[in-house]
C-alpha cells in the first residue's frame, strides 16, 4: 500500500494540503481584491491567475474525497484563515496614499515644522468650525508612513479631530522616502545583520 493510499494521508496529509491551498489562494484574493481597489492593474491579474490555479487544485481534492469530513472542515478553515492572512498582508504592505486631516482651535506651527521636517508636505487652511476659529492641517502620505504621522498628531495636538481618507491617485506631492514593499511585508533581519550592514556602510564611506 502506498502512502497516497494510507488512512495518515486521507485524515491528515491530505487534510493539511487542502487547508493549505484555501489559505494561500483565498489570501491571494483578498490581497488581490484591494489592489484592485488601489488601481494596480499589472500584479492584480497576476495574482488572479494563481489564486484560482490554487483553488481549482484544491476543489479538485474535495470532488475526489467526497467522504471525507475532514477535508470539508480544512476547506472552511482555510477559506477563514485566508481572510485573516489576506488582511494580515494588505496591511503590512500598506499600499497606496492616504490624506490626513487635522482640525484644531491651537496654533499648529509647532506640529506643522515637525512633520515638515520629517519630509511630508503640509498644507495649513484656516477655518470657522461650530465653535469657533479653527486650524486645518492636513498632509497626503504614504499609508506606510500612517503611524508616523499619528505619534506627531499626538505629541502636538493630542485633542484634535483628525481624519483619514484613502486616496486613489496623487500625482506630484512631497513625501518621504519610505521602505520597499518586500521589507515592509517581512520581518527585519537579526541585529548582528544590521550591525553589520552598518559597519560595511561607514568603511564603503571612509574608502571614498
Amino acid at each position: 500500500m502506498g502512502i497516497l493510499d494510507s488512512t495518515l494521508f486521507t485524515f491528515v496529509i491530505l487534510p493539511l494540503l487542502i487547508f493549505l491551498a484555501r489559505m494561500v489562494d483565498v489570501s491571494m484574493g483578498t490581497f488581490r481584491i484591494i489592489l484592485i481597489s488601489r488601481g494596480h492593474k499589472l500584479v492584480a491579474p497576476i495574482l488572479g491567475f494563481f489564486e484560482m490555479l490554487i483553488w481549482l487544485v484544491a476543489i479538485g481534492q474535495i470532488m475526489q474525497n467526497l467522504t471525507n469530513v475532514l477535508c470539508y472542515i480544512a476547506y472552511a478553515g482555510g477559506f477563514a484563515m485566508g481572510n485573516f492572512v489576506g488582511m494580515v498582508i494588505e496591511e503590512k504592505a500598506a499600499i497606496g496614499k492616504q490624506v490626513v486631516r487635522v482640525m484644531t482651535h491651537r496654533d499648529p506651527s509647532d506640529f506643522i515644522r515637525a512633520l515638515r521636517e520629517k519630509g511630508f508636505g503640509v498644507t495649513h487652511i484656516p477655518a470657522e468650525g461650530s465653535k469657533g476659529p479653527v486650524h486645518v492641517v492636513f498632509t497626503i502620505i504614504a499609508r506606510s508612513n500612517l503611524h508616523r504621522v499619528l505619534r506627531t498628531i499626538q505629541s502636538y495636538h493630542p485633542n484634535s479631530f483628525y481624519t483619514i481618507e484613502d486616496i486613489k491617485a496623487v500625482k506630484e506631492g512631497v513625501f518621504p522616502a519610505s521602505r520597499g514593499l518586500l521589507s515592509r511585508v517581512l520581518p527585519p533581519p537579526p541585529k548582528i545583520y544590521r550591525k553589520l550592514r552598518v559597519r560595511h556602510r561607514r568603511q564603503r564611506r571612509k574608502g571614498k
